[in-house]
């Protein structure tokens, strides 16, 4: 055993259903300027307004869903932390979450402080966008040189081609694809289009097809659309399924702005009246599942296609602590380049 230690990190969840802890934990994750990236008293005015209702609503969404155990994510990501002790040979592995706890900052204080001086830095993101990759190393980097730890830092890059996740893509979507059904939808988190386009001003990000045919690299390292159709093409190749038998779309919108399309809502609706009966439903853009996949999708999705005309919605589930990912996932963190 050595002292490079793995550090995982999730998105996060309320400490529990209450309206009190959701709130608190909405309040931290949306001001984020990488999450709502507008000027600060702009977006401090509009979060008051979104927790004047948002956090009751959301609590019983979280409710819906909760587990015995706690917070879906957590248990999950506790889960795959687990899995991870056995493929990872360099030291400990520890999980933070970038809202609520545990917290990035007590986590890494604690390593350093227990002699670990290499981490490496695993955001659970396939696909990059500032709002979950940026936010999670820009955070790291402040807490080393505030608490002026004496640490070197890798950090796992976006893996949405890399062939290790595809293949854990493949190996734990596989056993649920054998049963019968009309279509496969793939959900990915939405974005609004201004996060595109401040990455790459002049680059267009609209329409069905993929933006990033024919762009450059360093266009293609930051636009999470054309990411997000890569990951969905390659998966598709490697199942071998047929042009019309899938199809990409992206939910989870809030707010009046412009967000990428095609909207899995509408996506839902416009399968269920061409006719299809049973679709199947995966979200690539999460490793474990959460409220967006279990309660938007599993619950409110289904529910969605029912009333439009379709008889059944299956989600696929995440990656979670599949073997296969967890296999896959050390592979990745073992080519991390040093950062900081």
């Amino acid at each position: 055993m050595t002292d490079h230690a793995l550090l995982l990190v999730n998105l996060g969840s309320p400490a529990s259903t209450s309206v009190a802890d959701v709130r608190s934990y909405l309040n931290q994750f949306l001001m984020d300027p990488y999450v709502i990236d507008l000027p600060w008293p702009v977006r401090r005015l509009l979060v008051s307004l979104i927790l004047i209702k948002r956090p009751e609503q959301s609590a019983h969404a979280y409710a819906s869903i909760w587990w015995d155990e706690g917070s879906p994510l957590v248990v999950l990501s506790r889960r795959l932390q687990q899995a991870m002790t056995r493929q990872w040979q360099h030291g400990p592995v520890e999980l933070a979450m970038r809202y609520g706890e545990p917290s990035i900052e007590s986590t890494l204080v604690r390593l350093v402080a227990a002699g670990h001086k290499r981490i490496t830095l695993a955001p659970l993101y396939p696909q990059f966008a500032d709002s979950t990759t940026t936010t999670v190393i820009e955070e790291a980097g402040r807490v080393v040189r505030e608490k002026n730890l004496d640490v070197q830092l890798s950090v796992l890059q976006p893996f949405y081609d890399q062939p290790e996740y595809l293949d854990a893509l493949v190996a734990t979507t596989r056993p649920h694809l054998q049963q019968d059904f009309d279509h496969l939808l793939m959900s990915f988190h939405g974005l609004p289009e201004r996060h595109l386009k401040k990455l790459n001003p002049g680059h267009s990000f609209e329409g069905g097809g993929d933006c990033c045919a024919g762009a450059p690299p360093e266009v293609v390292a930051t636009c999470y659309r054309g990411q997000c159709l890569r990951t969905a093409a390659e998966f598709a190749k490697r199942m071998g399924l047929p042009e019309g038998k899938w199809s990409v779309s992206f939910q989870s919108r809030l707010g009046r702005a412009k967000w990428i399309e095609p909207y899995t809502e509408a996506r839902l609706d416009e399968l269920a009246k061409s006719g299809v009966k049973k679709v199947l439903v995966m979200c690539p853009a999460f490793v474990a599942d959460c409220i967006e996949t279990l309660e938007e999708i599993g619950d409110r999705g289904k529910e969605q296609f029912r009333a439009a005309g379709g008889e059944d919605l299956v989600l696929v589930p995440c990656l979670n602590d599949d073997p296969h990912w967890a296999r896959a996932l050390s592979a990745l963190c073992e080519r991390a380049p040093l950062v900081l």
